[in-house]
């Protein structure tokens, strides 16, 4: 990718990072009992989710096949899934997690100057986030698409198209690198998933994401007893479902995901009405208590959307706990641009059959989420909004768009995982927000 260092110099810097933890971490033995590890204050059961191994190559097989229905009974089910990484992804997110607290042990000043007035990218600090109108505690670093100045979308001012504003060059090695990885599990989630909905077409949910809109929150939650005041007690991000494809989440050994199994009788469609707040003090909530060496999965709005609620978007909600708390939340997205339809044989009943432009619903969530931020507030003086309206940031048909969509690919060089030494105290990179 350019303005990425060469292979050489980037695994030093990798190789670096491991060798140089200087804050104190949560590790694989702290994990203890899962109701030990679960926030103070919140009325909850106690989840144990299904893991699951995503094979090397997906071909369509009859196991592809039956694994695929397996994860769509799950999520249907319990609404969030487990998968396993091996031990070289380990390290990668072991990288991932010390450069995350590098960050944030930074001097709030240094961490403010990572703000573009384009893009969404960068430093959103404690009590910004709005979830229901109420502050959200946790401190976030946000990944969105990295565009230089002279990406046509850029030129033509689409909105929050922009560059991301790194602190520095090795932690943007290290996020993209992440970020390629989780990327590669996305997209045969999606396949998986496409055969698992009984379609005879594993491609049927990748079109979407072709230069898709993926992006990454990275994630530090304060100790109950050390906040700013500004929000609510105990709360670290209030309940709320996703608005893409799917959310893949890792956690350190400090819980705090909580999240909402589908219920009978329990409708929503963010798209149209905010689930934001939704039921947040109810008792039907279960914990998602960290497990090493995996990621959590779960739907969000488009693929609720594209299957007609039969995976319905997953609710889910952070607690502050009783130690300062890291995580990650990837969300796996279609292009930009993209009109979701139902896929074929879920499109009964659905309101909205001519289809959701995601760019506008992405828009629309995060204008909520930030309204006083200074991207928001440049969003609204130049009009750009009024761009979404545009055929020319509306594809419907992606077979039409590849050629295009080829030109703005980008993806991180290969990096030597292997290379990287292991570290006896590793991050517990366990499954959850």
């Amino acid at each position: 990718m350019t303005g990425l260092r060469s292979l050489g110099a980037t695994r030093n810097a990798l190789r670096t990072m491991l060798h140089s933890l200087k804050r104190e971490m949560a590790t694989v033995a702290d994990i203890q009992h899962p109701l030990d590890s679960m926030p103070p204050g919140h009325k909850a059961s106690i989840g144990s989710l299904q893991t699951f191994t995503l094979p090397e190559k997906i071909t369509g097989s009859r196991g592809d096949r039956a694994l695929g229905r397996t994860m769509v009974d799950t999520w249907r089910r319990d609404g969030i899934l487990q998968i396993s990484i091996n031990h070289t992804n380990r390290k990668l997110a072991d990288v991932a997690f010390e450069s995350s607290k590098k960050y944030f042990g930074m001097s709030h000043r240094d961490k403010a100057k990572c703000v573009d007035d384009q893009s969404f990218a960068g430093y959103i600090a404690s009590g910004e986030e709005i979830t229901d109108n109420i502050a959200d505690y946790s401190d976030i670093f946000t990944v969105t698409k990295d565009l230089p100045a002279t990406d046509p979308r850029v030129v033509q001012k689409w909105p929050f198209h922009g560059p991301t504003p790194w602190p520095n060059a090795q932690m943007k090695t290290v996020m993209q690198a992440y970020m390629d990885y989780l990327g590669e599990s996305g997209e045969k989630m999606l396949e998986l998933i496409a055969y698992g909905l009984g379609l005879a077409d594993g491609d049927a949910l990748k079109k979407y994401t072709q230069d898709g809109w993926h992006h990454m929150r990275i994630l530090r939650f304060p100790e109950t007893h050390n906040t700013n005041g500004k929000g609510k007690e105990g709360r670290g991000i209030g309940s709320h479902t996703d608005y893409g494809l799917l959310v893949i989440a890792a956690q350190d050994a400090v819980g705090g995901l909580f999240i909402r199994p589908p219920y009978e009788g329990e409708n929503y469609a963010n798209w149209k009405d905010s689930a934001a707040g939704m039921k947040e003090d109810d008792d039907k909530w279960v914990y998602v208590p960290p497990v090493a060496d995996t990621f959590t999965v779960f739907p969000g709005d488009m693929l609720q959307y594209a299957t007609g609620n039969y995976l319905p978007s997953t609710p889910h909600k952070v607690g502050l706990n009783t130690r300062e708390r890291f995580a990650f939340a990837y969300f796996h997205e279609p292009n930009f641009s993209a009109v979701m339809k139902p896929l074929p044989g879920y499109n009964a009943g659905q309101e909205t059959t001519e289809g959701i432009h995601y760019g506008t619903h992405f828009t629309n969530m995060f204008m909520r989420n930030y309204p006083e931020r200074i991207t928001a507030h440049r969003m609204r003086s130049e009009n750009r909004m009024e761009k979404l309206k545009s055929s020319s940031l509306r594809w419907s048909e992606f077979e039409e768009a590849r050629g295009h969509v080829a030109t703005h690919e980008e993806k991180t060089p290969g990096l030597d995982i292997g290379a990287i030494p292991s570290r006896q105290d590793s991050t517990s990179m366990g499954a959850g927000l």
